[in-house]
């Protein structure tokens, strides 16, 4: 592995002219997470190197799923009859997913603020964050789990392949047209996937027992939300970008 050629060379020559552009039209990033986090990023010394902002919010969506993996282990504490997790867990992982979220919105900003931006930096960082798809639906599924109420094994097997589909398809879609087009699905499911794992830990997780609505279970809601966004925003938006 030590001799293993990951970049060829003309993959580092290309780095030369390689340039970061984006394009975030979120509603929410827009007007309520980027000046939150460029509040955020003038806390930072200017000393602090962005690639270590960014593995340390890497660090703490693996210590969520650790932890959650110590108290549901086979995902059946959220089952009726079961010992579930301790509502103090639910409040940890659920503070600590808003930290990694939040870093993973500030390494880019103290990259420009430090004028230490780097194709490598940006490859680190979303080399980590396809990792962290697997990571993230996993602990989530901690709070349904397998029971009756819960999700099958097969259904959470699937929708890991739907995430990281939507991952994989927003860097086709960049690879295409020298744009990422910033999906609205991963800020919108971060702060949603935040403030569940505090309700959790406030109403407990028999509330997600009952119908949603009508026969409609919550974990249903959960199941329907990913897939549709991944089928109706984020892969339409992905094709429209790319023909256009």
């Amino acid at each position: 592995m030590a001799g293993y050629e990951y970049v060829s060379a003309e993959q580092l020559a290309g780095f030369d002219k390689y340039k970061y552009s984006a394009v975030d039209t979120n509603p929410l990033s827009l007007y309520v997470m980027h000046p939150f986090w460029n509040t955020i990023v003038k806390v930072f010394p200017t000393w602090l190197a962005p690639n270590l902002i960014t593995f340390s919010g890497f660090l703490l969506v693996v210590f969520n799923f650790l932890l959650m993996a110590y108290f549901d282990p086979d995902f059946y504490a959220s089952a009726p009859g079961h010992k579930h997790v301790p509502d103090w867990v639910w409040i940890v992982v659920g503070i600590l997913n808003f930290v990694a979220y939040t870093l993973d919105g500030v390494d880019g900003k103290q990259a420009r603020r430090t004028n230490s931006s780097t194709p490598l930096g940006e490859l680190f960082d979303h080399g980590l964050d396809s990792w962290s798809c697997v990571y993230f639906v996993v602990t989530v599924y901690s709070i349904f789990g397998r029971g009756s109420t819960g999700v099958s094994v097969f259904v959470l097997y699937f929708l890991l392949w739907v995430v990281l589909f939507s991952f994989i398809l927003s860097h086709w879609e960049k690879y295409n047209t020298g744009i990422l087009f910033l999906p609205w699905g991963y800020d919108i499911s971060q702060v949603t996937i935040s403030f569940v794992y505090i309700v959790t830990a406030v109403v407990g997780v028999e509330a997600w027992y009952e119908p949603f609505l009508f026969n409609f279970l919550y974990r249903d809601l959960f199941t329907t939300m990913i897939i549709g966004c991944a089928l109706c925003v984020t892969l339409p938006m992905s094709l429209l970008n790319f023909f256009r």
